[in-house]
């Protein structure tokens, strides 16, 4: 385990990553705990308020987040200083991705449906990290051989080619397959040949005017969600919480 560490992790450069990373999680994990037995009214923890103004968790990650990003480009990648900004970074980011839902929709959607972005934000955050440490670099480029390296037009062509492949998919509503295909080259091929998602850019500009595709999208998309959607609610209640019913409408 030393031996791997120290020439996958330490010798690359890649200890702050692996540092950041871990903060990352353990504070998610640490702030969903903590957020769950608030809401359950258990153990000693309470909202944080300043007078009658709810200081939510993403200000503080805010704050540590910018200290940890300048404190990384100042420490100039010597000494210890690289490493505290990694940690510090980490659980800024972590505290801010928790929120993630409450940025994206200015409102305090924490324990509603729409909160669940922010359970998948931190996943895909995560997921992409993983990928960096396991020692993919963006768009494959480190698969290539070192005579091929020094051709950098064909590394041009791979990365604006792998690049196009991830708009593609992008367009077509696959997100998670575009994003993780930044990363994995195959990944995005695959999302750009799929059948595009009802809705999507591409369903709406190519198949306005062909009934039978879009049908077929509409049939696929339906069986897709029908099998995948209540495995993906049971891992993200477990992760998150389980969302609070939608309130019912009040009547004028």
């Amino acid at each position: 385990m030393g031996q791997w560490l120290e020439r996958n992790i330490i010798e690359p450069g890649k200890l702050p990553l692996l540092l950041a990373l871990t903060a990352f999680v353990v504070t998610f994990v640490v702030t969903r705990s903590i957020t769950r037995l608030i809401r359950a009214g258990k153990g000693p923890f309470g909202n944080v308020t300043a007078g009658s103004v709810h200081i939510h968790h993403v200000v503080p990650g805010v704050i540590l987040t910018v200290i940890g990003g300048f404190g990384a480009v100042a420490s100039g990648g010597h000494g210890f200083g690289p490493y505290l900004s990694a940690v510090l970074f980490g659980v800024g980011a972590g505290l801010v991705l928790d929120e993630f839902a409450l940025i994206l929709h200015l409102d305090d959607v924490y324990w509603s449906e729409a909160g669940r972005k922010s359970v998948e934000m931190v996943v895909l955050t995560a997921a992409l990290v993983v990928l960096l440490l396991a020692g993919f670099a963006p768009f494959g480029v480190n698969d290539l051989s070192q005579q091929e390296l020094q051709n950098r037009a064909g590394v041009l062509t791979g990365v604006a080619a792998n690049f196009g492949f991830a708009l593609l998919a992008l367009s077509k509503g696959k997100v998670r397959l575009a994003v993780f295909g930044v990363i994995v080259p195959v990944v995005a091929l695959v999302g750009s040949l799929r059948l595009a998602r009802p809705g999507s850019p591409w369903a709406r500009r190519f198949y306005r005017r062909r009934p039978r595709a879009r049908a077929k999208a509409l049939l696929r998309a339906y069986r897709h969600d029908r099998r995948w959607s209540r495995p993906t609610r049971a891992i993200q209640d477990w992760l998150g919480g389980k969302p609070d019913p939608p309130r019912p409408l009040e009547r004028p």
